[in-house]
């Protein structure tokens, strides 16, 4: 509907076409280096602010020749299932009673074919920390030219940061954290995905702008979601620009009401 009512190949704010902010470039930037001498990164930042684009994009170096990336993401499991979960990406097929065997081997077999090793541990706060540290434990009969990078939420920090952890936290060698964005960089977000589509710039007039960044508060996802809805919101009326009707008509939705007026809301 919005490619037919605007006249374009593809949508904006659409996740299959992904740019990297400034904040997460440099960070690729810097694992990039870190990978080269055995890195342990810790990527936090609250939800919505761009790591699941960061993780995308460093497992989109899988395409390169000299580079292998091994991801989990589901890391509510035990032990065992999350190297099964290893395995798979590494596309090997092992018993159980090999596993740690065959994934160590694997990965010198990589390293031997002079590629770049990135292990990727996505949702890592939810990792059970005796889970964590049998992965360390693991990760170090791995070859030197890799990189382990955990992704997660600040509640990752705090449980490494306790005394009984500190033999992980002491081997991290580099570690960000993913800040909400100014509202000067949201809009320049807003405007880059119009342009990638060749859309104008007014297609969302500058009220609607206003309570956008409002409503997102620098929240990359919470501002992705809201340009998407409000634009389905103006199509379905065969509008070309977004207002700030359109707008309002996504932010009355429940899941964008604030607790307190959900509560008011039952009162009355």
């Amino acid at each position: 509907m919005i490619k037919s009512t605007l006249g374009i190949a593809k949508e904006p704010f659409n996740r299959s076409d992904l740019t990297l902010l400034p904040q997460q470039k440099a960070i690729v930037d810097i694992l990039k280096i870190h990978a080269q001498q055995g890195g342990f990164s810790v990527i936090v930042g609250e939800p919505g602010v761009g790591k699941s684009v960061l993780r995308e994009h460093i497992e989109s170096f899988g395409t390169e020749r000299d580079v292998t990336v091994v991801s989990c993401s589901r890391t509510l499991h035990t032990y065992l299932q999350v190297l099964q979960q290893l395995a798979d990406s590494f596309k090997i097929e092992s018993a159980t009673n090999n596993l740690e065997k065959n994934l160590i081997q694997q990965a010198f077999n990589h390293v031997r074919e002079r590629k770049t090793l990135y292990i990727v541990i996505d949702e890592a706060h939810l990792l059970d920390m005796h889970v964590l540290r049998k992965l360390r434990l693991l990760f170090e009969q791995f070859p030197k030219k890799h990189s382990l990078i955990l992704l997660g939420q600040r509640d990752l920090l705090y449980y490494l940061s306790m005394m009984v952890n500190q033999d992980i936290k002491s081997r991290i060698t580099y570690s960000a954290s993913l800040v909400p964005l100014n509202d000067g960089d949201l809009e320049s977000y807003i405007v880059r995905e119009l342009e990638n589509v060749r859309l104008g710039i007014n297609t969302f007039d500058s009220g609607a702008i206003e309570i956008i960044l409002r409503a997102a508060q620098g929240n990359l996802r919470l501002c992705r979601n809201l340009c998407y809805g409000s634009l389905i919101e103006a199509c379905r009326e065969t509008k070309k620009i977004v207002t700030i009707t359109h707008v309002n008509s996504v932010l009355v939705q429940p899941h964008w009401r604030s607790h307190e007026e959900l509560i008011k809301q039952q009162v009355r």
